[in-house]
């Protein structure tokens, strides 16, 4: 593929392109959505991340790395979990019955901001639910449905935030934060001619982060 200059970021000597490909795409995603949040997340604040999977992980990091608001964590992987106190999360709550009113009482009755980065079966609407009054519900994941009450938005003047992908300048800082290490992609590489078997590992959820894959001849 062939692209302008202008389009080509020039990368840190320390990063290699197999280890940050999945930054141009999901990575940037998550980012643009802190980024975007980071006036709201002053100190005393929260936020919460719906999903510690490919971006969520890395919506953390970038959290952790931006601002000093708590990071309340939600996945229904006790293991992904577990993770996400490693990249950054002060706060984790699996997802089961009940969860949401523990996340409410934690936030005081919601959280500043509310990043879902799965935005279906379900999580839109409990991202929705754990938004404070005058809060931001940012939705980032997609494949269902955002359905709220127009008198709701009204009468407790809750914002909700699209996000779609990101800028260049966006993954520009967040290369930079990668090379600081304050930022680091989860991943796993294949090479291309076993992209079924990514494809089976990410859709039986052993593929935790990105999968990369390598054409052969490509740099490993």
């Amino acid at each position: 593929m062939k692209t302008n200059a202008r389009a080509v970021v020039k990368l840190d000597p320390i990063l290699e392109p197999k280890d940050i490909a999945a930054l141009a795409d999901a990575g940037l995603t998550a980012y643009h959505a802190v980024r975007k949040a980071v006036p709201l997340l002053y100190a005393g604040t929260n936020a919460v991340v719906i999903g510690a999977g490919g971006p969520g992980h890395i919506g953390i990091q970038c959290l952790k790395a931006l601002t000093p608001t708590q990071i309340i964590v939600t996945d229904p992987s006790e293991e992904a979990l577990e993770l996400a106190k490693e990249w950054g999360a002060d706060q984790t709550m699996q997802v089961r019955d009940g969860y949401m009113d523990t996340v409410l009482e934690m936030t005081n009755g919601g959280a500043e901001v509310v990043f879902d980065y799965v935005g279906e079966r379900g999580a839109q609407d409990d991202a929705w639910e754990m938004t404070q009054p005058g809060g931001s519900h940012y939705v980032i994941g997609y494949g269902g449905m955002v359905e709220v009450p127009a008198i709701d938005i009204i009468s407790t003047e809750r914002n909700i935030t699209g996000n779609l992908v990101g800028t260049y300048n966006d993954l520009v800082e967040l290369m930079v934060l990668t090379a600081q290490g304050k930022v680091n992609l989860h991943t796993a590489t294949y090479p291309l001619d076993a992209v079924n078997e990514a494809i089976q590992d990410l859709n039986s959820g052993k593929l935790r982060g990105r999968g990369i894959l390598i054409p052969e001849g490509a740099p490993a």
